[in-house]
């Protein structure tokens, strides 16, 4: 069978009279025809003979058609076929077999699945349908080869996306997962880029109310997450990273507006955020510079009498 999406590329406009200047009426043209093309190429996922193409196309071009989304929901068998991608290489994750090309393939499903989190008409579909559990096996591999680097980071990308909109049910659905532990791991293993995706992944959570609520409930939890951004710090301090660093300060900041973790904070902050270590990468960065002023002050305060007597989390520090 000839492979018919590739003639379909949506990079080309086709048919249609060429103009010497844009106009209003050319450009909608331009994008109904663009349109078009991308939905003749979702419905080529449901044929395994010219998805390959076709996930290739669409996940280069996502961006650029607005309704996309909702027509990847709709369209019979599209959602099937992404998740068919997805678990079909469930069994070269362990032992880690994952060549390149089976990587970029179902990184492409899953830059589609990414559109579908995005959208305020899919999101929540999408989240009840629980097709972020698909992605977890991926979170929870611990190679650190390129490909499967960047099947964790294109599935950090879809959770990120679900996060970037505040929203509670969302939060509520992710802290029903094993969604933070799996963001530890990366956060101690993966790629610069990989921790900065799960590190944003648990602000988001913690800017939440529920989601700080959860993690500062127990001490477990607690000591688990600051033991991990404990470690971040240190290591910042041999390989810098500005962004990384920015969002290690926010969620510190974060826990420091839950009483009993600010009041174990006092004394398991890292030194390394108290002194002049990362003075030089704040300079040109006055919102960080801001939330780590802000940190130190919560922190450096008198320790909370009603705590003193057991209630904090320094009474129940694991070892």
């Amino acid at each position: 069978m000839a492979n018919r999406s590739q003639s379909l590329s949506i990079n080309v406009p086709y048919g249609g009279p060429s103009v010497s200047a844009p106009t209003i009426a050319g450009s909608q043209a331009n994008k109904d025809r663009k349109m078009a093309s991308a939905e003749l190429l979702v419905l080529d996922l449901s044929n395994p003979d010219l998805r390959e193409n076709a996930l290739l196309e669409l996940s280069k071009n996502k961006e650029l058609f607005q309704d996309l989304a909702p027509f990847v929901w709709k369209s019979f068998g599209t959602i099937a076929a992404l998740i068919q991608e997805i678990v079909s290489i469930y069994p070269v994750l362990s032992p880690p077999n994952l060549t390149p090309a089976q990587s970029n393939r179902v990184c492409n499903a899953l830059a589609l699945l990414q559109c579908v989190a995005s959208h305020p008409d899919t999101r929540m579909l999408f989240l009840n349908a629980h097709i972020p559990l698909y992605l977890y096996p991926f979170l929870n591999t611990t190679s650190k080869s390129r490909p499967f680097e960047y099947l964790r980071l294109t599935s950090l990308g879809v959770i990120g996306a679900l996060v970037k909109v505040d929203d509670t049910e969302v939060i509520s659905f992710l802290l029903s997962t094993e969604i933070i532990p799996l963001c530890l791991r990366t956060m101690e293993m993966g790629s610069e880029l990989s921790k900065t995706v799960a590190t944003f992944i648990v602000q988001k959570i913690l800017l939440d109310d529920m989601g700080l609520d959860y993690i500062c409930t127990t001490a477990e939890r607690f000591f688990a997450v600051g033991r991990v951004l404990g470690n971040m710090v240190a290591a910042l301090a041999e390989q810098p990273s500005s962004r990384l660093l920015k969002h290690i300060i926010r969620c510190y900041l974060r826990l420091s507006e839950n009483p009993r973790a600010c009041d174990a904070l006092r004394s398991c902050l890292p030194d390394m955020l108290r002194d002049a270590t990362f003075s030089t990468y704040l300079v040109e960065d006055p919102t960080t510079r801001k939330w780590l002023q802000l940190l130190l002050q919560n922190v450096g305060g008198s320790r909370i009498p009603s705590l003193q007597a057991g209630g904090g989390f320094d009474h129940m520090m694991l070892n």
